[in-house]
């Protein structure tokens, strides 16, 4: 069986490339990254998460994005409710770029080619770093920064959900056994993850649900 690395938030998407990775044959290799973020009970998610998946190994790295600031996931500023053009404040500087780096790290030193993460272009929030040209990029960057890179292994950055819809999120989590309400995808969850029902990670999660005809397990404050 192959090693994987898998990034995992303790969201819905990251949960659903989880059991997605071990239906494809993967040993994965769980990451999730404290970076300051606000709503850390996701973190507390992603233990469950792993474990209910069988994830081999569950490791959390600390990166402290907040010194940096520049989000209203790292920074004192208030998460708006869902709605607004551009680019939203919950956008967090780099975020993708540095965790997909940290787990080009552990890929290496496990001998692993493979790299999972749950970026979606389609029900999204408009992050720049969750687009099909930045998954390429990634790809192209880590064949030629790395040693296995250089030395032919074809590192790989698998997306399996770039080009879904929630509702299709949803459904693919539920055919592989996902047990969704035990995921934190609020922005403003509390310590119990319990989820405001206003932010945008809040309306794309529940119009996924919708979407998909079948019942929300979110818990709400």
């Amino acid at each position: 069986m192959k090693n994987a690395v898998v990034l995992l938030s303790g969201g819905m998407d990251s949960a659903a490339v989880v059991a997605i990775a071990r239906e494809q044959g993967f040993a994965v290799h769980a990451l999730s990254v404290r970076y300051g973020q606000r709503h850390t009970s996701e973190l507390d998610a992603a233990a469950r998460v792993a474990a209910s998946l069988g994830a081999v190994a569950h490791k959390t790295v600390h990166v402290d994005l907040r010194s940096i600031g520049g989000s209203a996931l790292t920074d004192d500023i208030d998460v708006p409710d869902a709605g607004g053009p551009g680019i939203p404040v919950t956008y967090v500087p780099a975020r993708n770029t540095i965790m997909l780096s940290v787990a080009l790290g552990w890929a290496e030193v496990l001998g692993a080619n493979d790299i999972f993460c749950g970026v979606n272009a389609v029900d999204y929030s408009g992050y720049p770093d969750c687009r099909p040209e930045f998954i390429e990029a990634f790809e192209k960057l880590a064949n030629l920064a790395t040693k296995a890179g250089v030395e032919g292994a074809g590192l790989r950055i698998h997306a399996p959900l770039l080009r879904l819809s929630k509702a299709d999120i949803v459904r693919e989590g539920l055919r592989l056994g996902v047990d969704f309400a035990q995921t934190v995808s609020c922005y403003r969850a509390d310590d119990q993850g319990r989820a405001c029902g206003h932010c945008d990670a809040c309306r794309l999660r529940a119009a996924g649900f919708a979407d998909a005809g079948v019942p929300d397990p979110t818990h709400y404050a």
